[in-house]
C-alpha cells in the first residue's frame, strides 16, 4: 500500500478522533463550568420565550430590563448604562466637552444665559450673560415644555460643527442671530475659589473629574501666591467621581510614605496600598476639609487621609458612606456597566461603607432621609457610629468604620430662619427670578464693580431689597406677605439675594463669597483656623 493510500485512509479517522475529543473537551469544561447550569438555564428561559410567548417579543429590550435588575442585586453602585446614555453619564466627569460655551437655567420656559464662559465660541461671537435663547437652528424653545437633557443635545455636538442661536437682549427691540462653531469647551471641577481674610484659601471642589488635579495644583499655587497661608477644601456636596485624582490632590498635602488609601478585591492581585511619594507642595499649609452628608466616594478617600494621618481638620457632618470602587467594561453595543471590583480603605484600616442589603437599594438610597428623621443633622447627640469598629489615627485619636467619615467638628444644619415662608418662595424659584431680573435690568451699572464687595455697595440697603422682593413675590409668585415670618427668614432672604445677584454678575466666586459669610461651616472653619484648632499633628 503506498503512503498516500495509508494517509486518505488514516485521515477521516484521525478527524474523528479529534472531533469525539474536541466533543469530550468541551463537554468536561462545560460540567465543570460552576456558571453552564446558570447559562444554559437562561438560554433555555430565552428559547421558550421565543417559542411560546403569545406575542412577538423585542430580546434587545429584554436584555436592556433584565441587566440592571441583575447588577442591582450585587450592590448599590453596580449599575449599567445603556449606549445612548453613556455620553451625559460620564460628561460630568470628562476634562472638556463640544460646545457653545454657556451655563444656561430654563426660567418660565425660557432658557437663561448664566455664564459665557472664557474662550468659548459664545464669547467670541459676543453673546453676553442675561441673554435669553429663543430659538437653536430655527427652532423655538421659548415659551415651550422642552427638557434640559434636550437643550443640551441641541447644542453640543461634534467640534467644528454649526449652531444658529437667536436671541434676545434687553436692549434690542428685535432677535439677534448668531452663527457657532463648536469647539472644546472646559469642564472646571473647581465650583468657586477665593480668599478670606488675605490669608486664608478657600475652594469649593465640585468633583473628581479628569481635569481635577492640575487644576487643583493651579488654584492652591496661585491662593498662595495671593498671600494664602492655610486652606479651606470644601467638598460637601461632593460626590465623588474618579479615584486616582483625589489620590494625587491628597499627594500634594503629605510627606514620603504616607499611606493614602487602600483597596482590596476578590484576588490578591487586586490588593493596593497607595502611598504619598514625597513630591507635595503643600506640605507646610494648614487644611481644614469640610464635609456633609452628600460628600461620597473619592471626596471621602481624600478627606479620610486627612484625618488619619492626623494632616488637617474635619469640620460638618457625617459623610455619606461609600466605601466600593468601581470599574467600567464596554459591551459589544457601546453600552458599560460599572461594577464593584474593590473596597477601599483609609488609612487607618478602616472601610467606611455603610451597610446595605443587595436588592434593597431604596433603603440604601432613602438613609440619607433616616439621618433627618432621627436627628443626626442637627445635634451631634443622635450620631451613631458602629462601636464594634474602632480605629486609631497617627496619634492615637479614635475614628470610626462602617458608615461614613465622622468628622472632628460637628456643625449641625442651621434652620433657624427657615419658615414656610421662606420654603415657599424658594421652592416657587421667586428668589432666583428676581435676582435674575435686578441682575439684567442693572448689569450696566453693575458689571463697573470690581470685585465682590464693591459689587455689595452698589445694591440698595437691605430693608429695600427685602420689601422689592416681598412685592415681586406676591405680583410675581402670588404669595401673600406674612411679615411674622419674613422678618424671620429676612437675614437668610437678603443674603441669598445678594447671592444670587452677585452670581449672575461676577460668577460663582462671588455666590460663595457672599453665602459662606453667613455658613456656619465655613465661620467655625476660620475659627478654627486661626486658633490653632487645625494645627498638625493634631491630638486630643
Amino acid at each position: 500500500m503506498s503512503d498516500n493510500r495509508k494517509y486518505l485512509l488514516w485521515l477521516p479517522i484521525a478527524c474523528t478522533l479529534f472531533l469525539i475529543a474536541g466533543i469530550w473537551i468541551g463537554v468536561y469544561y462545560a460540567n465543570n463550568d460552576r456558571h453552564s447550569a446558570a447559562r444554559q438555564k437562561l438560554d433555555q428561559v430565552f428559547d421558550i420565550i421565543e417559542q411560546s410567548y403569545v406575542d412577538p417579543v423585542d430580546f434587545d429590550s429584554l436584555v436592556e430590563l433584565a441587566i440592571p435588575e441583575l447588577l442591582s442585586n450585587l450592590d448599590p453602585h453596580s449599575s449599567y448604562i445603556p449606549y445612548d446614555e453613556r455620553t451625559a453619564a460620564n460628561r460630568d466627569l470628562e476634562g472638556a466637552f463640544s460646545g457653545v460655551g454657556i451655563q444656561f437655567q430654563m426660567m418660565n420656559d425660557t432658557l437663561y444665559i448664566l455664564e459665557v464662559i472664557s474662550g468659548g465660541a459664545a464669547e467670541q461671537a459676543g453673546i453676553l450673560p442675561g441673554d435669553r435663547i429663543i430659538e437653536v437652528d430655527s427652532v423655538n424653545i421659548a415659551g415651550v415644555e422642552i427638557g434640559q437633557d434636550h437643550i443640551f443635545d441641541m447644542l453640543r455636538g461634534p467640534e467644528g460643527t454649526h449652531v444658529q442661536l437667536k436671541i434676545k437682549r434687553n436692549n434690542s427691540p428685535s432677535l439677534i442671530t448668531f452663527d457657532l462653531t463648536r469647539a472644546q469647551v472646559p469642564v472646571s471641577p473647581i465650583d468657586a475659589s477665593y480668599i478670606i481674610g488675605d490669608t486664608i484659601g478657600y475652594i469649593r471642589l465640585g468633583k473628581f473629574s479628569e481635569s481635577t488635579y492640575p487644576e487643583m495644583l493651579n488654584t492652591l499655587s496661585q491662593q498662595r501666591y495671593d498671600g494664602a497661608k492655610s486652606f479651606i477644601l470644601d467638598l460637601r456636596g461632593n460626590g465623588g467621581g474618579y479615584m486616582n485624582p483625589a489620590v494625587l490632590v491628597a499627594n500634594e498635602f503629605f510627606g514620603p510614605q504616607n499611606v493614602i488609601v487602600a483597596t482590596k478585591g476578590r484576588n490578591r492581585a487586586d490588593h493596593t496600598i497607595l502611598f504619598s511619594d514625597g513630591t507635595g507642595a503643600f506640605t507646610n499649609e494648614k487644611i481644614v476639609v469640610l464635609v456633609d452628608e452628600f460628600t461620597a466616594s473619592s471626596s471621602e478617600i481624600l478627606a479620610g487621609a486627612i484625618q488619619d494621618n492626623d494632616r488637617g481638620l474635619i469640620i460638618g457632618r457625617r459623610t455619606f458612606g461609600k466605601g466600593l470602587v468601581q470599574r467600567s467594561f464596554e459591551l459589544p453595543d457601546s453600552s458599560e456597566f460599572r461594577l464593584t471590583v474593590q473596597r477601599y480603605y483609609t488609612p487607618s484600616g478602616r472601610c467606611i461603607q455603610k451597610t446595605y442589603k443587595p436588592g434593597h437599594n431604596s433603603e440604601y438610597a432613602t438613609e440619607i432621609f433616616d439621618r433627618y428623621d432621627r436627628g443626626e443633622i442637627f445635634s451631634a447627640d443622635s450620631l451613631k457610629v458602629d462601636s464594634t469598629l474602632i480605629f486609631s489615627t497617627t496619634t492615637g485619636r479614635l475614628v470610626y468604620g462602617g458608615g461614613g467619615i465622622v468628622p472632628d467638628v460637628f456643625v449641625p444644619s442651621d434652620t433657624s430662619n427657615v419658615t414656610s415662608y421662606f420654603i415657599k418662595v424658594a421652592n416657587a424659584g421667586l428668589l432666583r427670578q428676581f435676582a435674575y431680573e435686578y441682575a439684567d435690568l442693572n448689569r450696566p451699572r453693575l458689571t463697573e464693580s470690581r470685585d465682590t464687595k464693591e459689587l455689595l455697595s452698589m445694591l440698595p440697603s437691605d430693608n429695600v431689597l427685602l420689601q422689592s422682593f416681598v412685592n415681586y413675590a406676591s405680583a410675581k409668585g402670588g404669595i401673600a406677605p406674612r411679615w411674622y415670618y419674613i422678618n424671620i427668614s429676612a437675614p437668610l432672604i437678603v443674603n441669598q439675594l445678594k447671592a444670587l445677584i452677585a452670581r449672575d454678575i461676577v460668577g460663582l466666586d462671588g455666590y460663595f463669597e457672599i453665602i459662606n459669610e453667613t455658613d456656619p461651616v465655613v465661620i467655625e472653619a476660620v475659627r478654627q483656623l486661626n486658633n490653632g484648632g487645625a494645627d498638625f499633628p493634631l491630638t486630643d
